[in-house]
This record gives C-alpha cells, sequence and structure tokens, in this order.
C-alpha cells in the first residue's frame, strides 16, 4: 500500500525555523518527483516546490525561494522541506505528494495539483508571534 506521511510542522515565530519530512511506504521515492504544497485557510493548494529523480534543477515558488530548501535522503526513502526564515504569510497546512509517471519536475507541470497521484495527510504549519 502507498503511503506519504508527513511530519514535523508546529507553531514557529517569526524568523525561526522548521524541517518538514514526508515518508513513504509501499513504494521508492526515488524514482519518482515529490512535491511540496501547502494549503492555506480558504486559498487553493500552492505548489512550494519539487525534487526530481537525482535531484536535477529544483523549481521553487518565487515566494520562499531564498529561504526553503528540498532535500531527498534515499537510504530513509524521504524527502524534506527545510524552512528559514519563517514569515505569518507560510502558515498552512504543507503536503507532500508524489507523480508517478515522470522522474523529472521538468517533464510536467509540477505546480498543478491535479498532476499527482499520491498525498500525504499534511502537517499544520502555523508561523505566529
Amino acid at each position: 500500500q502507498v503511503q506519504l506521511v508527513e511530519s514535523g510542522g508546529g507553531l514557529v515565530q517569526p524568523g525561526g525555523s522548521l524541517r518538514l519530512s514526508c515518508a513513504a511506504s509501499g513504494f521508492t521515492l526515488d524514482y519518482y518527483a515529490i512535491g511540496w504544497f501547502r494549503q492555506a485557510p480558504g486559498k487553493e493548494h500552492e505548489g512550494v516546490s519539487c525534487i526530481s529523480r537525482n535531484y536535477g534543477s529544483i523549481p521553487y515558488a518565487d515566494s520562499v525561494k531564498g529561504r526553503f530548501t528540498i532535500s531527498r535522503d534515499n537510504a530513509k526513502n524521504t524527502v524534506y522541506l527545510q524552512m528559514d526564515n519563517l514569515e505569518p504569510e507560510d502558515t498552512a497546512v504543507y503536503f507532500c505528494a508524489a507523480h508517478v509517471t515522470y522522474a523529472y519536475c521538468s517533464d510536467f507541470p509540477w505546480r498543478d495539483p491535479k498532476k499527482y497521484d499520491y498525498w500525504g495527510q499534511g502537517t499544520q504549519v502555523t508561523v505566529s508571534s
């Protein structure tokens, strides 16, 4: 059974950091493109970043560029999202998702949540003083 489980969310002050994890079971993450999305209350899913097999060129949303870093640990079958210098506008539920047709984010519209096949349940990130 394919499953993605996010963890690492929480409450943090502006300027703080969090590292989110996306652990996979039932399939090998390294074979596929993995995206991170977020959804704030009343808003649609926003593509944050995407990581390809063997890394490749990594895209980021303009709103997080320079502050967020996506990475993967194939031995742990886990993808991470390091979030630094957090802002209140980053408050959202964060999801990871797997696209199992293509291995590279450049081969499909990675920002489109409808292009992903498997989703985690999400982890809440709240940035507030």
